[in-house]
């Protein structure tokens, strides 16, 4: 099998392998063993970039910044165009290639571990995923994706030093749960499903008072059932639960804040029975309102 392509490398373009060594170490380490990179790089403009591959035995991610290029897989071909985000699972044949007219410019990363399938599962929901079970994500060209790619990238220049490559699957790790974090709103604005910041706008806006789901779902011009099944399939939670969440988070933050009563605080918020807000609060949070802000906090 290979793990990366024999596209000429470009001054300004990076491809890092993690030798046996290193690679092992990460394997067996517990502290890295659930999620580990095996190779990365940066290939900008990268004209003639082509690769194919029948075997695959890691989880590959590419990121798509400008440019534009095809993945296949099967029969199937899928444009990636700047923003856009690939994953491919471990046995999946594939190939992918850049545009002769507009070649695309591409971070990617090869990686592996116990519990990369459990964190790349909600990127393969269905909103995102092709029929070949390949998840093709409209992500946007993020800024704070870039950096926190980059930021991996920098342990190749670390002499293989093992705490630096259990500080870079630390940040592998972190990039896969922030996609697993904003993907549902990027599927949102793909139009795959619904527009789920307008309905958490909503929410935000209703903080201090009451919100149906009856509302909710006619703000999105969807029944009650439809919009309570795409909401939990996108956030894996009930808009009810959400918002509910979401006002004893600020509970929290009044509690923090201000002197204000607990009673003042549940008024608030929309609550006229105070016992009932401290009954949901405890529920919530675990403690009363009134131990939460007894609490050392440092």
């Amino acid at each position: 099998m290979t793990l990366t392509s024999q596209w000429p490398l470009s001054s300004d373009g990076i491809r890092f392998l993690s030798p046996e060594f290193i690679a092992s170490y990460l394997r067996d380490n517990p502290l890295t063993r659930d999620c580990y990179p095996l190779a990365m790089g940066y290939y900008p403009r990268a004209l003639g970039h082509r690769m194919e591959r029948s075997q695959h035995r890691d989880h590959l991610l590419i990121y798509c910044t400008a440019g534009e290029g095809v993945v296949a897989a099967h029969k199937s071909r899928y444009p990636i165009v700047a923003g856009d985000l690939v994953i491919i699972p471990r046995e999946t044949a594939h190939s992918y290639y850049s545009l002769a007219d507009q070649p695309w410019s591409i971070y990617w990363v090869h990686f592996a571990g116990e519990h990369t399938d459990l964190l790349i599962e909600p990127l393969l929901s269905p909103a995102n995923r092709t029929q070949e079970k390949l998840a093709h994500i409209p992500f946007g060209v993020n800024g704070k994706l870039i950096a926190d790619i980059e930021n991996l990238l920098e342990v190749r220049q670390t002499g293989y030093n093992k705490r630096n490559f259990i500080h870079a699957s630390s940040l592998l790790r972190q990039i896969l749960s922030y996609l697993n974090a904003i993907t549902p709103q990027q599927s949102s604005r793909s139009g795959a499903e619904f527009d789920l910041d307008s309905v958490n706008a909503l929410m935000q806006e209703n903080i201090h008072g009451q919100l149906s789901l009856e509302e909710m779902a006619a703000s999105v011009n969807l029944s009650k059932y439809h919009f309570s099944n795409k909401y939990k399939k996108l956030t894996g939670q009930t808009p009810i639960q959400h918002f509910l969440h979401l006002k004893m988070e600020h509970a929290c933050y009044l509690l923090d804040i201000s002197g204000n009563s607990i009673k003042a605080i549940s008024h608030n918020l929309g609550y006229e029975d105070s016992y009932y807000f401290s009954r949901l609060f405890k529920k919530i949070i675990g403690i009363s309102p009134k131990q939460y802000r007894q609490l050392k906090r440092g």
